[in-house]
């Protein structure tokens, strides 16, 4: 089961972002410097009881504006909705309800999605306490007084969000099938992709950018084997307006990355690797996914005997960050590869969930660690006890050690490194957990 996904909405400057960090906690102040992850992050990852799900920001909804940049918003907050589970709907009780609180509810009822209503701001229940009443002529249930900034009534609140989520999203229970999220800017060439693996056309595909409304699920059968295909939806562009598309586009592919086991980022070859790219690789990195790198449409181009190691050079060094990710050249309009790529997804699906031995991980560290001492520093060694797997999808692994300040980024990378020698794990990301003995 994939993890549920929440929507938080309201009107700009009702404290949605405020919402967002609080709950984000520490993740959301992480900021990587490697080219691709977005800093301006408007997904994080949330924890409540037993429930992990995927919270996502919205720009704030002004119903009625002509502005490009808040019907952007507008358009951004209903994909959001589109794609939720649950949303949170944000209301200020110090700005009291407004004409565009009724409108936004009108929005969120049409969208048929349980909705939980926060009154923000309530910093003294004494003094707001019955302000907070005011907001049941939304007509969209009980109204719970909340402060983000101060942290007070979040847990009131998440235990009704929770008590939405659909049935088993904290239980393991998963489809077998693996699932593929085909992902990239629109007219790449995704949904042409799909079509030519099922051999009809069950996707609608357009020259205009951003014909797929919604994300489509399609069972492929090959060589006997079931597979889900999530076609990650383009984006509606509006007539004579040149639309900043980057947001629009980081929460459909949050969405479909999020269930997938493994993501295919589909670069257009004629255009190679846009910073938009680089951005929705980071989000399936960051995800801990499967990931497979399909130039599309190599049949237009100018081949000679260099053609493939110069723009395998040029996507590993813009992408160098996931030097694990598989790359294959393909041609939707012609067929070409195509067969190739259920190959390469059965490696990667079967890489991802791959479990090593204790035994074996303590020799491959074993022997890292007679090739390449541990750094010290002020006369201080670093000791490298044992290793243990305790994860899959992505495998992640425990190393035990005296001090964890001495265990730099490079070294981790040099045991990384060590263990995918061994073991390959191509396409796969692998993470690492650095404890100390008798840490938990």
């Amino acid at each position: 089961m994939s993890k549920p996904i929440v929507a938080v909405v309201g009107r700009p400057n009702v404290g949605k972002s405020t919402l967002f960090n609080a709950l984000a906690g520490s993740r959301i102040s992480i900021v990587k410097d490697t080219p691709g992850i977005t800093r301006d992050r408007i997904y994080a990852e949330v924890s409540w009881l037993d429930y992990d799900f995927t919270l996502i920001d919205t720009g704030g909804i002004e119903p009625e504006s002509k502005d490009i940049i808040l019907s952007q918003m507008r358009e951004q907050a209903q994909i959001a909705i589109d794609t939720a589970d649950v949303i949170i709907f944000m209301v200020d009780v110090k700005q009291g309800l407004q004409d565009a609180d009724s409108k936004v509810a009108d929005m969120l009822r049409r969208a048929k999605k349980p909705v939980v209503l926060a009154v923000n701001k309530v910093d003294d229940i004494k003094k707001y306490g019955n302000d907070v009443y005011e907001f049941y002529n939304l007509g969209i249930g009980e109204p719970y007084a909340i402060s983000s900034a101060n942290m007070m009534g979040l847990g009131d609140m998440l235990d009704v969000v929770v008590s939405h989520f659909p049935e088993g999203s904290n239980t393991d229970e998963e489809d077998e099938r693996p699932r593929i999220a085909i992902v990239g800017k629109p007219n790449v060439g995704k949904s042409s992709i799909i079509n030519k693996l099922i051999g009809e056309d069950r996707v609608i595909v357009s020259d205009i950018a951003g014909t797929t409304r919604d994300a489509v699920d399609t069972p492929v059968v090959h060589n006997g084997r079931e597979y889900v295909f999530i076609d990650t939806a383009g984006l509606r562009r509006k007539n004579k307006v040149k639309e900043e598309l980057e947001h629009y586009m980081v929460v459909r592919t949050v969405s479909a990355v999020e269930r997938a086991d493994v993501v295919v980022l589909v670069i257009d070859a004629v255009e190679g690797v846009t910073e938009q790219e680089a951005k929705i690789a980071g989000i399936a990195h960051d995800s801990g996914k499967g990931v497979i790198i399909a130039v599309n449409k190599w049949d237009a181009i100018e081949k000679n005997d260099k053609t493939v190691y110069e723009y395998e050079s040029r996507i590993r060094q813009t992408l160098s960050y996931m030097p694990y990710a598989e790359l294959i050249f393909i041609s939707a309009k012609t067929g070409q590869r195509l067969n190739r790529l259920f190959d390469m997804i059965d490696m990667v699906v079967a890489n991802h969930s791959m479990r090593i031995q204790t035994g074996v991980l303590n020799e491959i560290m074993t022997e890292a660690v007679a090739m390449q001492q541990p750094p010290a520093d002020k006369g201080k060694r670093l000791k490298l006890f044992y290793m243990t797997q305790v994860a899959v999808k992505p495998p992640t692994f425990v190393i035990f050690v005296n001090d964890k300040e001495l265990m730099h980024f490079s070294y981790t990378r040099y045991i990384e490194n060590q263990i995918r020698e061994a073991f390959g794990f191509k396409g796969t990301p692998l993470k690492f957990i650095i404890r100390e003995r008798g840490e938990k």
